[in-house]
């Protein structure tokens, strides 16, 4: 998705003071990352943390990478879990989260209206019991008769797809459960900024249902593009099976956890800037956890295009990493398609993949996708420099 970003203007370390003494105040203990996060702890890292609101030249209120669930197998099998994700966007992070299990997970974005809509997530998430009921509540429609936990996410998509969305009432009464959650359940106090944009998210939701694409915000009922359904039903390439956040209830369940216990952390950040990332670093090493995997989008290209990716390269460089931390990247024209194996008497004697439709060795796919601009950079490398 194509996403543009203008560096704060902040006083130098001004973030990291406020860090410093966001520790004493939370009452968190050094040296282990926390099963849960309480309310006040969640609030104080997200306004501490977070920076002036920028500006983006669109909502973001959806993804657009068709790709997410073989991203998402490959990140399985690569990343391992328990450590701390990062991310930037919308939807997107749930698959990736729920694909490598990490502790904790930020989502950092340079728009408040970013944080608007993890807030709003996140409510949805604790309301609901299963997918059925978040994807009825997230577009304010009826659930479907008939609906069963093990049903695909491809059954879940065309279940919904032409149930009439309700009327106004019943949108404004699941809004209304929205702000009891994060206002009354939660305690947090919200500006009327806040509480307007989480609305008018909302919606967007409602308006366009599961239709909504990239650009429906901004192009209306014209917008084209993949919808919410189409990206939900991704497979992948590779195993042919579905890998979205709404693929499994086992799936939905582990990110309802991880929302209730406050362990998703939504931050308002310029990458290059001078405080939220480096926070989140400071705040990761003096637990002893480990940046493990940490989704850019395309946000690169505009830091290069802006000069400051070496800024940029900087702040990561500053995090708590393993050898093995990844970047993930969208992954464009680079598509594992299948695989093959090559057998002599029935016995396999070679096997590797296939790569935009050409037979390349499990090395040579590993290749394609790490390094600098692939799929998966290998983050402590990539940014070895920067120290």
């Amino acid at each position: 998705m194509t996403r543009r970003l203008f560096v704060m203007r902040l006083a130098p370390g001004a973030g990291l003071l406020a860090l410093c003494l966001l520790a004493p105040r939370l009452g968190a203990s050094q040296g282990a990352l926390p099963a849960s996060l309480s309310d006040r702890e969640f609030w104080a890292l997200s306004e501490q943390m977070s920076e002036p609101n920028g500006v983006f030249q669109s909502d973001n209120l959806l993804s657009n990478e068709m790709t997410l669930s073989t991203v998402a197998a490959a990140l399985a099998q690569r990343v391992k879990p328990g450590g701390a994700y990062l991310g930037v966007g919308p939807e997107q992070n749930f698959t990736y989260i729920a694909a490598i299990r990490p502790r904790i997970a930020f989502i950092t974005d340079i728009r408040r209206g970013n944080l608007h809509m993890h807030l709003m997530y996140k409510a949805l998430f604790e309301l609901s019991a299963d997918r059925a009921e978040f994807f009825g509540r997230l577009f304010t429609k009826p659930r479907p008769t008939g609906l069963t936990p093990q049903a695909s996410a491809d059954t879940l998509m065309n279940a919904y797809w032409n149930v009439p969305t309700s009327d106004e009432a019943t949108y404004k009464r699941n809004l209304q459960d929205i702000y009891d959650v994060l206002v009354k359940k939660h305690g947090w106090t919200l500006s009327t900024e806040d509480l307007d944009g989480i609305a008018r998210i909302y919606r967007m939701f409602y308006m366009y249902g599961p239709r909504i694409t990239y650009s429906s915000s901004t192009q209306g009922e014209n917008a084209r593009g993949v919808s919410y359904a189409d990206l939900m039903m991704t497979k992948d390439t590779v195993s042919g099976a579905e890998r979205s956040y709404l693929s499994t209830e086992d799936t939905f369940a582990f990110l309802k956890t991880l929302q209730s216990k406050n362990l998703v952390v939504p931050l308002v950040g310029d990458f290059a800037g001078p405080t939220a990332l480096r926070a989140v670093g400071t705040y990761l090493r003096g637990r002893s956890a480990s940046v493990t995997a940490f989704y850019v989008s395309n946000v690169e290209q505009y830091l290069t295009r802006n000069n400051v990716w070496p800024a940029f390269c900087a702040n990561v460089a500053t995090m708590p990493l393993e050898e093995a931390s990844v970047f993930i990247r969208p992954m464009g024209s680079a598509v594992m398609t299948g695989t093959y194996q090559i057998t002599a008497n029935g016995v396999p004697v070679t096997s590797g993949v296939l790569l935009n439709g050409t037979v390349v060795t499990q090395s040579q796919f590993v290749a394609s996708m790490t390094g600098r601009g692939a799929p998966f950079g290998l983050m402590a490398t990539e940014t070895a420099a920067c120290k």
